[in-house]
């Protein structure tokens, strides 16, 4: 698919196929790509968990969902919960802190406040990215979700994870099913003369 094709269609899907699982090779090409995001001092410090099997799929609906007392959200979940595959983006702070020790970086300690901002969530946030666009241009649909901060070390101890990688949320991925927009669409997209500033804050045109 051309690249502008894949950006402009991206959409967050929130209802699937259940009877269509994602075939292995697409599901192994949404994976590989997202190692091919930035990373400061290529320190890649990310890890990623894929959930397929149905026992796996449950295990984390049982673990992760938080319930609106209101049910207001009822819609959202019952069509995530159809994903065929479930991938778990973790960023590991202590990869950067370490790797910023190193000789070649010049640090003699890990101080995180030498950090102007938590790069291994916005790494790890970059390579969600390209899988998104992995799955679109598949011809596939995701939806990237949150993570209720309840939920997050029960999901943690679920699986087996170190707490020393944070999850920075959830993909849900599959084949499309007709679904229900967001109402936060209806607010519309801010455009390029509304949010870019030329030169100086304020100046709106080159």
């Amino acid at each position: 698919m051309e690249f502008n094709q894949i950006v402009r269609r991206r959409r967050m899907i929130r209802n699937y196929d259940p009877e269509r699982s994602v075939p292995s090779p697409i599901r192994d090409r949404i994976l590989a790509n997202a190692l091919h995001a930035p990373s400061g001092g290529f320190s890649q410090g990310w890890a990623f968990l894929a959930l397929e099997s149905p026992q796996d799929r449950e295990r984390f609906w049982a673990t992760a969902a938080e319930e609106e007392a209101d049910g207001s959200h009822d819609w959202v979940l019952a069509g995530l919960q159809r994903a065929p595959l479930l991938v778990i983006p973790f960023a590991h702070k202590a990869g950067y802190l370490e790797r910023y020790a190193e000789p070649d970086k010049g640090w003699t300690d890990q101080d995180e406040a030498r950090w102007p901002m938590p790069y291994w969530y916005i790494d790890t946030g970059m390579a969600s990215l390209l899988m998104l666009q992995t799955v679109v241009d598949e011809g596939l649909g995701a939806c990237f979700f949150g993570l209720p901060p309840s939920r997050v070390s029960p999901v943690r101890a679920e699986f087996g994870v170190p707490d020393a990688y944070e999850p920075i949320g959830v993909l849900s991925i599959g084949y499309p099913a007709p679904d229900t927009p967001s109402p936060s669409l209806k607010r519309g997209r801010r455009g390029v003369a509304e949010v870019v500033h030329h030169g100086r804050w304020g100046q709106h045109q080159p």
